[in-house]
């Protein structure tokens, strides 16, 4: 079988699995032993001070804390009339049928070339912003909530938590901090310049002005950097805690407050 090889490998593996997709691709997935310190090595130190802000939305995928604006691609959406070309020719064919198996596999290429598309975007930026910073803070949102709404297409589109996973492990992997922002945190509602909070805006509002201070905002731009602000990048982004440290409970909040221990969770 001819082998388009993607890299090399840096190691003998030791084990070796081919993989055949719906779309009919045959891939080898190699097992081997990875260096950290090698891992690392491949890439330059950034400044120790270089912490970014990530909001992720739906007329950006991403806007950062600096200023910079990375459009969606929207693959799928681009992709739409190729797919429901191939999926009406797919419900014509007998099923059983040669034709109806040819059908089926020019579906499956066409998402497959999709998700491959988003994919290859997803490495390239997350790669990008790993490499370009020693910390990297994001929302934790709540996808499975906003994939039941009228926006689940483009929230599926977008594919955030494929992105979000990618920024997590890179990070680990290169030694870089990476936090998450709790979904409950108002990054859309604070202005970032006086922290006065300015309470919740519909969708429709990019831009506004703070009562407090009469600063103008651009509604991404203010959410990436209450991110980075959220997460404590703005002190410190060279490896060092950026939580704030536990706090003792009291000593009214302790004990279990009555609740049979047969009950409560192992």
């Amino acid at each position: 079988m001819k082998v388009k090889w993607s890299r090399v490998l840096p190691a003998v593996p030791s084990s070796v699995t081919v993989i055949l997709d719906s779309a009919g691709r045959y891939f080898a997935s190699f097992v081997i032993d990875t260096d950290v310190d090698t891992d690392r090595a491949r890439w330059t130190e950034p400044d120790p001070e270089a912490a970014i802000g990530i909001d992720l939305g739906l007329t950006h995928f991403a806007v950062l804390s600096d200023g910079t604006k990375i459009d969606s691609p929207r693959f799928l959406r681009r992709a739409e009339k190729k797919l429901k070309k191939a999926q009406r020719e797919l419900s014509r064919k007998q099923k059983g049928s040669r034709n109806r198996a040819k059908a089926r596999q020019k579906v499956a290429r066409a998402h497959a070339g999709v998700a491959d598309a988003r994919k290859e975007f997803h490495h390239q930026l997350s790669t990008t912003l790993i490499r370009e910073n020693q910390a990297v803070a994001v929302e934790d949102l709540a996808v499975a909530g906003l994939a039941r709404t009228s926006l689940a297409k483009s929230v599926h589109d977008a594919g955030w938590s494929q992105f979000v996973t990618m920024l997590e492990y890179k990070a680990q992997r290169y030694g870089r901090t990476f936090v998450k922002v709790g979904r409950f945190e108002p990054t859309s509602q604070r202005c970032s310049t006086c922290g006065h909070r300015d309470g919740p805006k519909p969708l429709a509002v990019r831009e506004w002005t703070c009562r407090a201070c009469g600063t103008v905002h651009d509604r991404d731009h203010n959410a990436a950097i209450n991110v980075k602000q959220a997460a404590g990048l703005a002190v410190s982004a060279c490896g060092a805690p950026v939580r704030p440290e536990p706090v003792l409970a009291q000593r009214e909040e302790t004990g279990s407050h009555g609740i049979p221990a047969g009950c409560r969770a192992a």
